[in-house]
This record gives C-alpha cells, structure tokens and sequence, in this order.
C-alpha cells in the first residue's frame, strides 16, 4: 500500500490547526516566539490557517516549515474527533491536543512501512510488513481514550526490528563494506564528495555537515538530523526511510537528487 492511499501526507485544509496549537516552541532560531503546549499560535487565524505561511522563514519560523505531522492532523479531526473542533467542542479540546502527538508517532511508522513494503530486497519480510502495518493502521483507528492509553514505545520497538531487518537487506545488496555510522556524533562534519552508498546512518547527527557531492544512494537515514546539512549535488537516489521533514531542515540545490517519494524544498 502506498503512502498516498493511507493518507500520509498532510492536508491542512482538513486539519484544524493541530500543529499550531497542540505543540510548544520556544523562542529560538526557528521560532520567533514562546509558545505552551494547548495555546494557540498567534499567527493561527478563526479558519484554523497560518496568518504568515508565505513568509514564515522570513518572519523567524522556519521551524514551521520544517515539521511534517504525517496526515496525523486531518486523522485526528475528521476521523477521531469525528470533523469537531476544537474551537466549538472547548471540553474535547484537552484530549485532542494530547492524541495528536500520538497519532503522529503512528503515521510516522505507517510512513516507514508503506516504504519498506516498496523496496524489493525486502521481500523476505513482506509478509511481516505488512500485518505491521495494518495493526498500526487499526490503531490509529481507535478511540480517543484508547490512543491516549496506547504503549507508543512498545509498538514502535516492535516495528522499528522490522525496519532494522528491511535496512539490513537492501543494503546488503550494496558490494563492499558500509559505513556503519549509526547515532554518530558528525555535526559540522567535512563529508564533500564522501561515499556513503549502503551506509548505516540512523540516528547520527549531521547538523550542519557538509555533505555536497556525497553518494548517500541506498544509506539508511532514518531519524538523521539534517538540520543545516548541506545536500547540494548529493545523491539520495534510493536512500531509506528518509522524510520530507528531513530534507525541509537541511540545505540543498537543484542538483541534489532525491527519491521520487519526496519534493524539492522550495527554500533550496
């Protein structure tokens, strides 16, 4: 199934402003102000809509571009809230802000394996795929009470072995020895024109690394921090469960190739 079908990317158009308002940001290069957690974003407007979403970066919210929620936003409305907002239902408000992070975890693992199920190596696992995601699936169909209640940790590790076993199969198929760079400290790190092919790179820190002309062809890259990395040139063609929201954080150019899954940030 692909991540179309299941809804995860985000229409904010069905949303009621989740991301604007269930969240705290504090004042920082990415955000121009503090916000609470349950307070709305005085930039959020009476039809749940960003006041300054052109010129978000040029007014200090570059964070906002960033964040991805995965279609966990119209999920939550439409589908657990039922199309009740949080305006008019003030009582349910409380319980929506605090599903809403929930759900995102679980359209975030539903992102990861509607991937893995695309990528032939993986076969062997399929079958494992895909019962994972449909459990995760019949979650994020669940009650309020019931999402609040859910064990997200437990079920993240539970998918995150299949993943790991989805990474080590296609990179395999990578000749030669990877890279093994997994949650590794690499912020500032000179890495221009490196080959990183079938590297293992989840979790490492490549804030600000500059990456330009790297061949991270087949690399596993979930949970990388990009944040200011520079992909100008790089190849991402056929990297894994890289994310829209990983590359809005980094930098890049026309040259950068990606997988045909993601979209060139318009800030590149």
């Amino acid at each position: 199934m692909r991540s179309a079908d299941l809804g995860l990317q985000a229409d904010c158009g069905s949303c009621f402003g989740l991301c604007c308002v269930a969240l705290p940001f504090a004042a920082s290069a990415d955000f121009a102000i503090d916000k609470d957690a349950g307070r709305p974003c005085p930039n959020l407007d009476a039809e749940f809509r960003c006041g300054i979403h052109a010129d978000l970066r040029q007014r200090g919210f570059s964070g906002c571009t960033v964040f991805d929620c995965f279609g966990a936003g119209q999920k939550v409305s439409q589908v657990t809230f039922g199309g009740q907002d949080w305006r008019q239902a003030p009582s349910a408000a409380r319980q929506m802000f605090d599903v809403f992070p929930v759900m995102r975890q679980l359209h975030e693992l539903l992102w990861y394996l509607a991937e893995a199920l695309t990528l032939p190596p993986a076969r062997p696992v399929h079958a494992e795929l895909r019962r994972a995601l449909e459990q995760t699936e019949r979650l994020t169909c669940g009650t309020a009470q019931e999402l609040m209640e859910l064990d997200v940790p437990a079920h993240r590790g539970e998918v995150n072995t299949l993943l790991l076993r989805t990474s080590e199969l296609v990179r395999a198929k990578v000749p030669g020895r990877k890279k093994d760079r997994r949650g590794a400290d690499l912020i500032g790190a000179r890495l221009k024109g490196a080959d990183l092919q079938g590297a293992n790179l989840r979790g490492a820190y490549l804030i600000a690394a500059d990456l330009k002309g790297a061949d991270l062809r087949a690399a596993d890259l979930i949970g990388a921090d990009l944040r200011d990395a520079d992909l100008s040139g790089a190849d991402l063609t056929g990297s894994i469960f890289l994310t829209q929201s990983q590359l809005n954080a980094a930098k890049g150019d026309t040259a950068t190739k990606l997988p045909p899954a993601l979209n060139r940030p318009t800030h590149w």
